[in-house]
């Protein structure tokens, strides 16, 4: 328990370890432990954020709520949600507060609806709320109109429409409003929102919103009730894998990366993207882990729809797209927004979209692999595709890339020829049962010649470890997804686990490649994909230890991961919720589990009587 009103600068940011996100499958949303909701993007996750205050403390807007007087703070989210709720103490009572974006009856509103709760408790406690709309990153500027059935507050082509129930009296303000409330024992108070993006507005009754909570908290729980775990970490993994739900944009099936952009990797700036798009790799890797956990309907949606993305290119090497399909377009810098903390640029869009990434032919292979595996069957077309996608690994796995980093120095990565070398296995492998055409043994054949030219050219003994790329002593940390892919679970690979704990390792915390020490702090992801390898890799032990290690430090008080963390403080930068950190984490889990049971099965069988026949 904290004081929240010492958790932002004098400039008015938030430590970015603040924050809880909840979601409707549409958009999310960003709660501050102070009660302040400094990020929402509307319509969906991809617009223009109305309340983004993470970037523009000033100017950027958001949906305010706390209590007037000094307090502390308690949260969690609701067991088997993504409902927050944030108890405050003040001197003179206690207040709690429930924040949800409501669903409806049938799946997610065609509106968004926003709906913060507020129960009294205990004494008596004074709050304020705040709607304040911003300046969608500077292009435009919001407007209270009054209408017949009251305020309702303009930006652009969004209406957004404050929704009040037992309230004390309202301020309306020209660009927005401030509503009071008094909490007693029993008492029951919400101050909703309601948007729309150029379309007629909705306006629901302030009490149907506020059961619209328990509706929420209901579907939550049922869906919860579909992940099948039941390992060692089921609070980080079952917390892990609903925030990853979050990430899945409803109306395409399309997963986000991040919900955010331009949260900086780097305090001195630089290094800030925009990660709201859907990666071909981080979807392969959330559906992996989301259909491990025996989640169905979610990822037969997201993996059709990346399949007909793909069948629509020439070449099926796109790396990422809009998450309504789209080819996003050049990154935009936002000169006049101040960003985190100061921290520039701020940016919409990607300029990733245009590179050559040759793992990512591995990615979706792993992913068809996974889903035919576990007794399902792929139609023609997509039988088609693979196979296509198939010979392009086969023929391209000779050219440089960018690599899975997204460098602008095209290489020839070790770990992209061995994402060739994993598509080719596994196309190998579909082509076996029967469920793709092609050249099975052309494939195997070209996988053999990657898994030569690696050897050769990728291996240094001087080092002790497979390096970034050949021709250098440098190291990368994504040759461990290479352990787990099974390219190597031997002595090399032991070696080269045990080079980069020594080269890029910060405590349990792991960077991405040599030389990030001097630009960003250690990549989340990298440290739990470490946990795997060393599972993988037959060092049980040394993995539990690390696990628990970052489970007791990487996530925050109620179990969000961010892109990056800073060794020794803690503190968060990048994106956040990041999927790609919150994937790597049940992977890992997923991964020890799946070890040490296969290991209890040999001692079983080797303890076990010979009975002769």
């Amino acid at each position: 328990m904290r004081g929240a009103l010492d958790e932002r600068d004098a400039d008015g940011y938030a430590d970015l370890r603040t924050y809880a996100p909840i979601g409707d499958g549409r958009t999310i949303a960003l709660v501050a432990r102070d009660g302040s909701i400094d990020w929402l993007p509307l319509p969906a996750i991809d617009s223009p954020p109305a309340f983004a205050a993470l970037l523009d403390a000033e100017a950027g807007g958001r949906i305010a709520l706390a209590p007037v007087e000094p307090h502390e703070v308690e949260r969690r989210y609701l067991p088997g949600t993504n409902v927050l709720e944030t108890t405050f103490i003040t001197a003179t009572g206690v207040v709690r507060v429930t924040d949800s974006l409501n669903t409806g009856q049938s799946g997610r509103l065609p509106w968004c609806e926003l709906a913060r709760r507020i129960e009294g408790v205990e004494g008596e406690v004074r709050l304020r709320g705040e709607i304040a709309p911003g300046t969608l990153l500077g292009a435009a500027s919001p407007w209270a109109s009054e209408t017949v059935h009251g305020t309702v507050l303009r930006l652009d082509g969004l209406s957004l429409a404050p929704r009040l129930l037992h309230h004390e009296h309202v301020e309306t303000g020209p660009r927005g409003i401030v509503a009071h409330f008094i909490a007693t024992p029993g008492s029951r108070h919400l101050l909703g929102l309601v948007a729309t993006d150029e379309e007629p507005l909705m306006l629901p009754d302030p009490a149907a919103m506020d059961a619209g909570i328990d509706r929420t908290v209901a579907a939550w729980s049922r869906w919860s009730e579909s992940c099948d775990y039941r390992g060692d970490w089921p609070e980080a993994v079952h917390r892990s894998a609903l925030l990853l739900k979050q990430l899945i944009y409803g109306p395409t099936g399309g997963i986000t990366a991040a919900a955010t952009t331009s949260l900086p990797e780097s305090l001195a700036g630089g290094k800030s993207w925009d990660y709201r798009f859907s990666w071909v790799r981080d979807t392969a890797y959330s559906l992996s882990v989301l259909l491990q956990l025996g989640v169905t309907e979610e990822v037969h949606g997201a993996m059709t729809w990346l399949l007909r993305l793909l069948r629509g290119q020439d070449d099926a090497t796109a790396v990422l797209h809009g998450l309504d399909g789209s080819v996003p377009g050049d990154a935009v810098e936002h000169h006049d927004v101040p960003g985190w903390r100061g921290v520039q640029p701020v940016v919409s869009g990607n300029r990733a979209a245009s590179q050559l990434q040759l793992g990512v032919y591995g990615d979706v292979f792993n992913i068809v692999a996974l889903y035919v595996d576990a007794g399902n069957v792929l139609d023609a077309p997509t039988g088609r595709l693979m196979a296509e996608i198939a010979d392009l690994a086969a023929d391209s796995w000779r050219r440089k890339d960018a690599g899975m980093w997204e460098l602008e120095e095209q290489r020839h990565y070790t770990t992209s020829k061995l994402g060739c070398w994993h598509a080719l296995q596994q196309a190998a492998h579909l082509a076996d049962l029967g469920q793709i055409p092609g050249d099975a043994e052309r494939w195997r054949f070209e996988a053999e010649a990657i898994r030569e030219w690696v050897t050769e050219h990728c291996w240094s003994e001087e080092v002790g470890a497979y390096v970034w790329h050949p021709g250098t002593d440098q190291l990368d940390a994504s040759i461990l997804l290479h352990a787990i892919s099974g390219f190597d679970r031997g002595e090399r690979m032991r070696r080269t686990l045990d080079a980069l704990e020594r080269e890029l390792g910060k405590g349990p915390h792991l960077l991405r490649y040599s030389g990030a020490a001097d630009e960003e702090a250690s990549f989340v992801a990298c440290s739990f994909w470490l946990v795997a390898a060393r599972a993988h890799c037959g060092q049980l032990d040394a993995a539990h230890e690390r696990m628990d290690r970052l489970l007791a430090e990487s996530p925050n008080d109620v179990g969000l991961l961010s892109e990056m963390l800073e060794a020794g403080t803690g503190a968060f930068l990048g994106n956040l919720p990041q999927a790609l950190s919150h994937l790597a984490l049940v992977s890992a889990a997923l991964t020890i589990d799946d070890v040490d049971r296969a290991a209890a099965a040999r001692a079983s069988a080797e303890d076990a009587p010979d009975h002769p026949v």
